[in-house]
């Protein structure tokens, strides 16, 4: 489904670095990393709003910066709160928009309105944060798209709402010919609905992985501050220190069951956590 190879672009201060992986049909990909990790440029990279200086994209078994305007027909894209037009009403936005995708669908267009409990005779600029969210994902879902890239598609909605769009993400996938690519702050919601996780770091992939792998390849260890030496800081990915001793995260291959630590399974999360402790 989705394809992309060395993608490269260079700020003054922030260098997006040879980011690659692929998203196969009918899965479900999250995208997780710090702010400023590059997760934004990578998917306006992706979609040529931001020109990446090197590198390739592949969608449907198409270059994306030879065929855009054929690919963008088949793309259901959300990059942010719908802020635009704040001035029209969800109706007259929809009257433009729908005319720019052949594959515009009337009846997806009224069952996602009725199910987000848009207002169409509101103006843009009178929807709270999560209302506009939840229209930038009605304009992305009603056009018969095959690939799904969102930008923080849960954020400002409540623990309700963000359930709902999560189950309706497993379910756009469900006949295996359409994919998700999203990123996210709230690791949660990947516990809940993805396939594969990746991982940016300053701009570079440093994990790439299907969920559950990357879950059971580490161990969430605790144990007291005298059990903390240099043979263990060595081995974790990092670790932290507190009152009462340490936590940290290990792989399982480097972690002796035997010894008196205490370890569990974590979570994306405390995955997420490790991975940028500067205590490494």
């Amino acid at each position: 489904m989705l394809k992309v190879k060395n993608l490269c672009k260079k700020y003054p201060t922030f260098e997006l670095d040879n980011v690659s992986f692929e998203l196969p049909e009918g899965y479900i990909m999250g995208f997780i990393g710090m702010n400023g990790a590059g997760k934004t440029t990578t998917l306006k990279s992706i979609l040529n709003i931001v020109r990446p200086a090197s590198g390739e994209v592949e969608i449907l078994g198409k270059n994306v910066f030879e065929n855009e305007v054929e690919l963008k027909q088949d793309i259901g894209f959300m990059l942010g709160e719908a802020n635009y037009y704040v001035k029209n009403t969800i109706r007259s936005v929809i009257s433009v928009v729908k005319k720019f995708y052949k594959n515009w669908d009337e009846e997806a267009y009224n069952h996602y309105i009725k199910l987000f409990k848009l207002d169409e005779n509101k103006k843009i600029g009178e929807l709270s944060s999560g209302m506009k969210v939840k229209f930038a994902l009605t304009l992305a879902l009603s056009h018969n798209a095959k690939l799904f890239i969102f930008d923080e598609p849960t954020s400002g909605l409540d623990p309700i709402a963000r359930e709902e769009i999560l189950e309706l993400f497993q379910k756009i996938v469900e006949d295996g010919n359409k994919s998700i690519l999203f990123s996210t702050h709230i690791t949660s919601d990947l516990d809940k609905c993805a396939d594969y996780v990746i991982f940016i770091q300053d701009g570079k992939i440093i994990l790439n992985s299907t969920k559950d792998d990357l879950i059971n390849k580490y161990y969430l260890i605790a144990g007291k501050k005298g059990d903390l030496n240099n043979e263990l800081i060595s081995k974790m990915t990092g670790y932290k220190e507190n009152a009462f001793g340490f936590t940290g995260l290990i792989e399982k291959e480097k972690f002796d069951k035997n010894g008196t630590l205490q370890y569990e399974k974590p979570n994306l999360e405390d995955i997420m956590i490790y991975f940028n402790r500067e205590e490494k």
